[in-house]
């Protein structure tokens, strides 16, 4: 009688799994609060404009500027993952990104320094950025490579719980620095989130310290198995599942780093709505969008990743119109609930998504693929979508159609390509398996 595929004890992949939540929990939070930041302080304080859209566009620029440098971090830390260990690369990320986030905010503002303020603002968002393009691929793998197969989905999905999770905490961190400066918010109140940045990282680096390297890529390393250049390996051999998996993740990115950032902006000038009111949307959004990984995420390894990821991209695109006329009745629950429906949608594509793009790739290119086509992803969709969207509203004249129109667009991308790559159904290349006994 066959038995269960062997692999590690629930208490190591569960570790892995927590590991790899926490560690990208504290990445996406150093990453999230300069979103949070140039929707509502950046745009006054580094680039300081008559116009208030006029700021916020300069403002979102930087914040794209992150996403610019991603995919050569995922290049340059994807091929190193493969061919010196996860495990190593992921404290590296972890560090650097850390330290970033506690020098932005340390940065002197534009009324201080002039243009210097902007240009060492962006500087730093482009390390930040670089870094967090081999940040995500790693954790994934490591979750990924320590689970049997037929739960790849579920814990997978703990390393995304890290996104809203993140996305909690960094809206939780200007919600209580908005309380504690009160009025001196803007002097010196919006500090605060970056320089807790610090703590979290000093957690970070003990939990994952005290982990273990992939075993995924242990086997691959004792084999001698592993590629001399990864780069050039991914590109030639798996160049059409990086294409693919980040048209996949390229709709997603789109839509939730709207909600994320854009439409801080949006509820505060262009609806009225109180900063509260956009922050409490977003607190709750997050919460549900934890809970939508976790349902999804399992759903998945029950009925293919595939099928799952295809109702969250369809939602996507149906929803998009919906979002914006509940939020633009301007009422502050139609807004939250408005909010909150979108995030908890959005995780039937971003929980099954790290299974997902894992399973395309063979174990000794697989952090590069998976890094190379997620990233490529998130420079296409998030680095773009608060500028595009920005540039809609103020071309159509406060019109919020344009807007929706692009979600749908990028929505449909996920869903062809989804639809392009069909169900992932090998964990390994034919070359990586054990030869044949005698």
């Amino acid at each position: 009688m066959a038995s269960a595929p062997a692999g590690p004890d629930r208490v190591a992949v569960r570790k892995a799994a927590f590991a790899s939540a926490v560690g990208n929990t504290i990445e996406l939070y150093d990453f999230l609060i300069y979103g949070t930041a140039a929707a509502v302080v950046f745009n006054k304080l580094f680039f300081p404009s008559g116009d208030p859209w006029v700021g916020a566009l300069l403002a979102f620029a930087t914040f794209g500027a992150g996403f610019l440098a991603r995919p050569l971090g995922a290049a340059v830390i994807g091929h190193f993952g493969d061919l010196v260990g996860r495990k190593r690369m992921l404290v590296i990320t972890l560090s650097v990104t850390g330290v970033c986030t506690a020098l932005i905010g340390l940065l002197p503002t534009y009324q201080q320094v002039g243009v210097w303020a902007p240009l060492l603002l962006v500087a730093l968002r482009l390390v930040q950025g670089f870094f967090l393009g081999g940040e995500q691929g790693g954790a994934v793998l490591m979750a990924v490579e320590h689970a049997p197969p037929h739960r790849h989905g579920w814990y997978g999905g703990w390393t995304f719980l890290g996104s809203p999770t993140g996305m909690f905490l960094a809206t939780g961190a200007f919600a209580g620095a908005t309380a504690i400066s009160g009025d001196q918010f803007l002097t010196w109140g919006w500090r605060l989130p970056f320089l807790v940045s610090l703590v979290l990282v000093g957690v970070g680096l003990y939990v994952r310290l005290r982990l273990a390297e992939s075993p995924e890529f242990a086997k691959i390393r004792q084999r001698g198995e592993r590629a001399r250049l990864p780069v050039a390996e991914a590109f030639a051999r798996s160049w059409r599942q990086i294409l693919l998996s980040a048209g996949v993740n390229l709709g997603f990115n789109t839509f939730i780093f709207i909600l994320t950032t854009f439409l801080l902006t949006y509820g505060t000038e262009e609806l009225g709505a109180t900063r509260d009111v956009m922050l409490l949307g977003s607190l709750c959004g997050s919460a549900a969008q934890i809970a939508g990984i976790l349902l999804f995420s399992h759903l998945s390894d029950r009925l293919g990743r595939t099928r799952v990821m295809l109702g969250g991209g369809i939602f996507l695109a149906v929803y998009a119109f919906p979002m914006f006329w509940l939020l633009d009745t301007a009422d502050p629950a139609l807004i939250v609930l408005a909010m909150t429906l979108g995030y908890a949608g959005s995780a039937a594509v971003f929980g099954p998504m790290a299974a997902f793009c894992a399973e395309l790739f063979a174990t000794k290119v697989r952090y590069t693929g998976v890094s190379l086509g997620y990233q490529s992803g998130s420079v296409l969709g998030g680095g773009l979508s608060p500028v595009v969207a920005t540039a809609l509203l103020s071309f159509s004249g406060g019109e919020s159609w344009p807007i929706a129109a692009y979600l749908v667009a990028g929505a449909l991308v996920t869903v062809v390509c989804l639809v392009i790559t069909g169900e992932p159904t090998r964990w390994a290349e034919p070359e990586e398996t054990e030869p044949a006994r005698a």
